[in-house]
């Protein structure tokens, strides 16, 4: 049950991310992007397809980047999600892609056991 409300969530995410980025509403946008990495990091699919709506944001903000930051990171996801991910790593070029930081107060529930 846990997983499918974390599935649920990375969407919802996702979602609130593509309608604020066609809005305009960029600084939004990329946080609900950060949080939809965060839920599917553990995810070989919802990894890859965070990066990659990270690398469309890239690409509709003119952010080249986080076009080449994105574009390394999807690589990235699809080699190593299944052998290790810094938990917590919201995912864009802002942060080291290997830093492992505290899950967001707002995500905690998603991971709770």
């Amino acid at each position: 049950m846990r997983n499918q409300k974390l599935k649920s969530e990375f969407y919802k995410q996702l979602n609130i991310a593509k309608a604020a980025t066609n809005k305009k509403q960029y600084k939004t946008a990329f946080y609900h992007l950060e949080n939809a990495h965060i839920l599917g990091q553990n995810n070989l699919y919802r990894h890859t397809l965070s990066h990659y709506y990270m690398l469309i944001f890239g690409f509709k903000t003119k952010n080249s980047e986080e076009i080449i930051g994105q574009a390394l990171r999807i690589l990235a996801a699809i080699l190593f999600t299944l052998i290790w991910v810094p938990r917590g790593n919201t995912g864009g070029t802002n942060i080291s892609p290997v830093k492992i930081i505290p899950i967001r107060k707002e995500l905690k529930k998603y991971f709770l056991n």
